[in-house]
């Protein structure tokens, strides 16, 4: 027997208010109870748009033109009053898992959405008990969401929609902030959900991660679906899908452009660094890499003065990073944070660019603001407001 489709896009298009060219164009899909659906394809393709349609946000909470006819559970997404009944059917993971943690400890955010389902205590306690073993955070249950590594609040996120026990699972790059352990806790979980008849549709690039639980996955380009079939399909891996070196690692007998001692520094009693050493030469690359919590974002806060050691020694370019201002260690050390929103401020993406320049060299010739645009490819968009581009161009 076929199991029943709960999830239906039918000729789907929509154009964000403002826009002339649509997000997704002629969208067609069919999510079955129980199946695993991937969609991936290049920054802006469309990926989390398609989420958004597929939760019925983009017909309740925004505007725009949005073409073609959406279900969930048979129903007409404008058959429903509003998201607050979608969701009792649907659970959503964003990308931004900072716009999802609103409550003061790790377990009152996981719990808060079993208040409305009204369940017996004991059940509810219980739930709460096996969602957060699952998801491996129960350890930071009475840890304030806000003081969590990237990865940890993004496992935070899915669990307090996991909790809910929503028929379909929609997720924005639920991995995309997680270790290799932590992905396949996650991996684990959707697996056996999808084994209890949980549909889960998940917009994921860490496909290497992740395709051995899809059932099928699909490739979306410039808001059309252009390949769907199983992982094998659509995933063509040439040779051994390894990591090989281009080159060998360089080496420089420099003197180190970045020198740190004896680095300690503790969040209100909780050690995150203990004693860290550390060289960097000039143009070393070097990967920090280890798992989430681990302490890898306190580092390079204290490379640019964000975070001051509470013991130990940071030296930038012969400045010493415990004394100097911040704005005297920005002209040395440029830091991309792990979520692009924390440092989007400004009406558009040439105004944002230009922002840094001004403060460390106001006089600084206008055309590097471009060649910075053109680098990253995204010149064709400098006009664009910041926060509606798509995660990637973010």
């Amino acid at each position: 027997m076929t199991p029943e489709t709960v999830l239906s896009l039918a000729g789907v298009s929509y154009a964000y208010p403002g826009s002339e060219s649509p997000a997704l164009d002629g969208i067609n899909l069919d999510i079955r109870r129980g199946e695993i659906v991937f969609v991936t394809g290049p920054t802006g393709a469309g990926k989390t748009t398609l989420c958004l349609a597929a939760s019925g946000i983009l017909h309740h909470d925004y505007g725009g033109r949005l073409e073609g006819r959406i279900t969930i559970l048979g129903k007409d997404v404008r058959d429903y009053p509003g998201m607050a009944s979608i969701g009792r059917h649907v659970g959503v993971v964003f990308d931004d898992a900072d716009a999802q943690l609103i409550f003061s400890t790790v377990e009152e955010e996981v719990a808060s959405g079993l208040e409305n389902l009204g369940l017996p205590r004991d059940e509810m306690r219980q739930r709460l008990s096996h969602v957060m073993e699952a998801t491996g955070i129960a350890h930071l249950a009475d840890r304030a969401p806000h003081t969590l590594s990237g990865g940890q609040k993004q496992r935070v996120a899915i669990a307090a929609t996991l909790i809910l026990g929503t028929e379909i699972l929609i997720l924005d790059e639920p991995t995309a902030e997680l270790d290799a352990e932590a992905t396949a806790t996650v991996s684990a979980l959707l697996r056996r959900l999808s084994e209890e008849g949980t549909a889960v549709l998940i917009v994921e690039q860490k496909l290497d991660d992740l395709a051995g639980i899809a059932d099928r996955v699909i490739l979306i380009e410039g808001g059309v679906i252009t390949r769907e079939g199983t992982p094998g399909e659509v995933l063509q891996h040439p040779g051994d899908g390894g990591i090989r070196p281009t080159s060998p690692p360089r080496r420089s007998a420099a003197a180190p452009i970045i020198s740190i001692r004896g680095l300690i520094h503790r969040y209100d009693g909780v050690t995150a660094l203990a004693g860290v050493d550390l060289d960097v030469a000039p143009g070393e690359i070097v990967a920090v890499v280890g798992e989430n919590g681990s302490g890898k974002t306190t580092l390079v806060k204290h490379l640019n003065g964000l975070l001051r050691p509470t013991a130990g020694s940071v030296f930038v370019d012969g400045l010493d990073a415990a004394a100097e201002p911040v704005a005297i260690l920005a002209r040395h050390a440029g830091l991309v944070f792990q979520n692009p929103d924390t440092m989007l401020f400004a009406d558009t993406v040439e105004e944002e660019v230009a922002f840094g320049l001004r403060n460390i060299d106001p006089g600084g010739p206008r055309h590097q603001v471009d060649a910075a645009l053109r680098e990253v490819g995204l010149l064709h968009r400098k006009a664009a407001y910041p926060r509606s581009l798509s995660r990637g161009e973010r």
